[in-house]
């Protein structure tokens, strides 16, 4: 049997309510030890058929890279946010995270009427009605668009990061705890884009 993909039974649900632009609302970035927490949101139309679309951590990085494009051209609208080190060390991450979210979906054109958020809790200060999924990436192909976007849109930031702290490997880990990131923190310390509470954190401090 087929393994199970995202599909428009929760947008659905809420078009026959009467909600016109639901959109999915996914992160990225969030478990990193450097550089921002990235948000995407996403309106698709009800008869929209993207091809391969699916949870972004299920895709190869090829395959994510393609569906860019893809989603891009064929959503109702799109919005890519992020939230800095910066904020990160402020607010700590789950903050940051919401203040990523609320960004993103701030910026959609049309705005939408109802969100679908992947998670279980719901980003702190959206006044939109709003609805969270645990595994939604995996349920919702508004959630999958968002989470694919998000991802994508992150890891093109880390790439360029990585350019200007190449010691650190950050094109190939993409800011994870792996042990070629952590033995390069141990060579030459964090840099400024290293997020020193979790640095912290995984020393005990």
């Amino acid at each position: 049997m087929a393994p199970a993909r995202p599909d428009y039974s929760n947008e659905a649900r809420l078009w026959e309510k009467g909600f016109v632009s639901v959109c999915g609302v996914d992160e990225a970035g969030r478990g990193p030890l450097a550089g921002p927490v990235y948000a995407a949101a996403v309106i698709l139309p009800p008869d929209c058929d993207i091809v391969g679309l699916n949870d972004s951590k299920k895709l190869s990085e090829r395959k994510r890279e393609a569906l860019f494009d893809v989603i891009r051209e064929k959503a109702v609208a799109f919005a890519v946010a992020s939230a800095s080190v910066e904020e990160i060390e402020s607010v700590n991450i789950l903050n940051a995270t919401f203040l990523a979210m609320n960004r993103a979906v701030a910026a959609l054109d049309p705005a939408p009427d109802f969100v679908l958020v992947d998670g279980n809790r719901a980003p702190k200060g959206l006044t939109l009605p709003c609805e969270t999924l645990v595994g939604g990436d995996a349920k919702s192909c508004s959630i999958a668009a968002a989470s694919i976007l998000a991802k994508v849109s992150r890891d093109r930031c880390i790439r360029e990061m990585d350019a200007l702290y190449p010691q650190y490997g950050f094109a190939r880990h993409k800011g994870y705890g792996t042990k070629e990131h952590m033995d390069a923190i141990r060579a030459f310390g964090p840099c400024e884009i290293h997020r020193m509470s979790f640095l912290r954190k995984m020393k005990g401090e």
